[in-house]
């Protein structure tokens, strides 16, 4: 193996790594990557920047010039259909034009929290157009009245007022996606060119294309960031499939400007999919690929620019090399011999280059729980790296963001915490582990109590029964307001075999004593797994309407199951009853894939029933309904007592008090 020609960076000035999020991700935070990496880059004496694109593109395009500019897109776009043949969204925006022209900054800017005084303005209803998004409320008022009064009152002014504001830039956002870009989503952007698609000729053939409006804007922003910080790296995060689209473009825009500036990629999209990359075209806009952990594949490859190591030290990276006739190919290099850096070296994110003031809370649903992922300023902490289960069926518990467990100790992650709250201003915090591990939880909770440090906090964890009544309120006192965690399937046979390592009865258990404390609680659902009958997601259903009407939990989604290549069922398809499609060639990436399930039951009729369950549920609504009131196709009667959930928590109460 020869490696394909780079330029080496032996300069003796100062190295400096630019670090960024491409477009989109959420937009009341930002993704913690970047921050990560720049404080642990700082700590080792490198020159790190970082800048979020991500949002900035956004905003870029929520402007009343910018407007102007989509206007004529979709006029051009649109210039052969008659009125009554445009989409909703396109016909309202044209219709209500001036309005959204006018407030649309002014919205923005309520929802970045400077200008508090609008909300009464907001909340008349006749400020901001309303388009299609806002027929939820309508929908929403036919089953149970006036659904703003019954979630806001007459003081939810702010709140009411987020709501809307919030309705009002998912219309102006399905406008950008219906009518003048299709790749751009609030969230995702182009995720459909990248997920799970085991060629690079799609994202290739986009790249290769007239740029559309989202990326010129995106193009500028990168001029921008490369003149203000006369980078010597470039390193993109790509946590998501719709990360993708904007990292390479960020990319393709770099390369124009200084060919010769390596680029660096990393991320949780080319952790998961990216692990048989074999395209070299990949490598016309980015130099190297690390795989997971970015501390120690990334230092490698700065100490490589510098001269200090060879390419042969570099640790799970991709690059192009040669082969014995001068042919390019894509070549990992894995290097065991270099550790990954532990929890408690990495030091504390640094968030300084992000535009704090300028992320926008959202309210996208009338549920105290489902919210708060898009609504605040949360700093983003790990408190340990993997997951100390690692068992679940259906998790990538073979790859290293999973399988790798590591925590840094109670007292550090509280010395971050106040490193982070003196630095950013916020004592919000989420902590984004797979799942928090009870032991090291209970101690940190009792740490922030012991030293008076005053935070709100949030995570996932794992129902089980370790977190007792009197833990959850400990957890509680310190500060902790929310819980999220799996319930999956309400199925005791099929909690087993995904070896969840937990039953129904002692997830009502746990989940009634955060909700107790005063601790808000999310439920993940899964519906489709293998084997699984109408009968027992009909049967799922009922014990999570119990379970949601006793007070348990708050809030719940439900996934459609997805095998995956690197879980245990993906590995070990016949364990579970099911066939794997066979697979095309893997040029580019790969992780869900299709199966043949032999049980044979209808998993895309029951998810719409589902769905619709579970929205009027976290509304309120809709409790006292029959099962089949939520399918458009007659379904089984359900087989669980109606009783069932509150008699396990009665018998759990009266056994605490014993």
């Amino acid at each position: 193996m020869r490696p394909h020609f780079y330029p080496l960076l032996r300069s003796r000035q100062a190295m400096t790594v630019l670090l960024m999020t491409p477009p989109m991700t959420q937009l009341n935070t930002p993704y913690p990557a970047t921050a990560y990496l720049t404080g642990f880059l700082r700590s080792r004496g490198y020159e790190a920047v970082q800048r979020d694109p991500a949002i900035e593109l956004f905003l870029e395009m929520m402007t009343a010039p910018a407007l102007d500019i989509i206007r004529q897109h979709v006029e051009e776009n649109f210039e052969h259909f008659e009125d009554d043949e445009l989409p909703d969204v396109i016909f309202n925006f044209l219709a209500e034009f001036e309005r959204y022209h006018l407030t649309v900054e002014p919205a923005i800017r309520f929802l970045q929290g400077k200008d508090p005084s609008l909300a009464m303005r907001i909340n008349t209803r006749r400020f901001l157009p309303e388009g299609p998004a806002f027929d939820a409320i309508a929908e929403m008022e036919a089953v149970s009245g006036d659904v703003l009064q019954a979630a806001f009152g007459n003081l939810g002014v702010q709140d009411k007022a987020k709501y809307l504001a919030t309705l009002f830039i998912n219309d102006l956002s399905n406008v950008i996606t219906q009518g003048v870009d299709p790749y751009f989503e609030v969230s995702r952007y182009g995720e459909k060119l990248a997920a799970a698609n085991p060629s690079f000729d799609n994202l290739y053939d986009t790249l290769m294309g007239e740029a559309s409006f989202s990326s010129e804007i995106l193009e500028q922003l990168v001029e921008m960031y490369l003149e203000d910080t006369q980078p010597s790296v470039v390193a993109l995060t790509v946590p998501f499939p719709g990360n993708m689209l904007g990292a390479l473009r960020i990319a393709q825009t770099c390369k124009a400007i200084n060919p010769d500036i390596p680029i660096v990629m990393g991320g949780g999209f080319v952790n998961t999919e990216l692990r048989a990359l074999k395209d070299p075209r990949v490598f016309e806009f980015v130099d190297f690929i690390c795989l997971d952990d970015g501390e120690r594949p990334l230092i490698t490859l700065l100490e490589y620019f510098e001269g200090k190591r060879e390419i042969d030290d570099l640790v799970r990276t991709y690059f192009l090399a040669e082969d014995e006739n001068g042919q390019p190919y894509v070549h990992l290099n894995q290097n065991d011999q270099l550790h990954d850096i532990p929890q408690s070296e990495v030091g504390a994110p640094v968030y300084d280059g992000l535009p704090l003031g300028d992320y926008l809370s959202l309210c996208e649903m009338l549920n105290p729980m489902h919210r708060i992922w898009s609504d605040g300023r949360w700093n983003k902490l790990t408190i340990a790296h993997g997951c100390y289960w690692r068992k679940c069926s259906f998790c990538d518990v073979s790859l290293d963001y999973i399988d790798r467990y590591d925590t840094a100790g109670a007292d550090a992650l509280v010395d971050r915490i106040v490193e982070l709250v003196e630095e950013t201003g916020q004592t919000g915090f989420h902590f984004v582990d797979e799942a928090l591990p009870p032991k090291t939880l209970f101690a940190f909770a009792k740490r922030l109590i012991e030293r008076g440090v005053v935070i709100s906090w949030w995570g996932n964890i794992r129902f089980e029964r370790t977190f007792s009544p009197a833990r959850c309120q400990l957890l509680a006192d310190s500060g902790c307001i929310a819980v999220s965690g799996g319930l999956e399937v309400a199925s005791d046979r099929l909690l087993k075999l995904m070896k969840k390592g937990v039953s129904v009865e002692r997830v009502a258990h746990v989940t009634k004593a955060f909700s107790d404390a005063g601790i808000l609680v999310h439920a993940y659902l899964m519906y489709g797994f293998p084997t699984q009958t109408e009968q027992e997601t009909i049967d799922s259903l009922e014990m999570v309407r119990q379970m949601m009407e006793q007070g348990c939990f708050q809030s719940a989604y439900w996934h459609r199951f997805v095998a995956t290549i690197h879980s245990p069922i993906g590995m070990n398809p016949e364990q579970f009853g099911i066939t794997l499609a066979e697979r095309p060639e893997i040029l580019f990436a790969e992780n869900d894939v299709d199966f043949t399930d032999p049980t044979g039951t209808d998993h895309e009729m029951l998810g719409e029933g589902l769905r619709k369950a579970i929205y009027n549920y976290m509304h309120g609504i809709g409790f006292d309904q029959p099962m089949s009131f939520w399918f458009n196709e007659p379904v089984t009667r359900t087989s669980m007592k109606k009783d069932l959930i509150s008699k396990a928590i009665s018998n759990f109460i009266l056994s605490n008090e014993e």
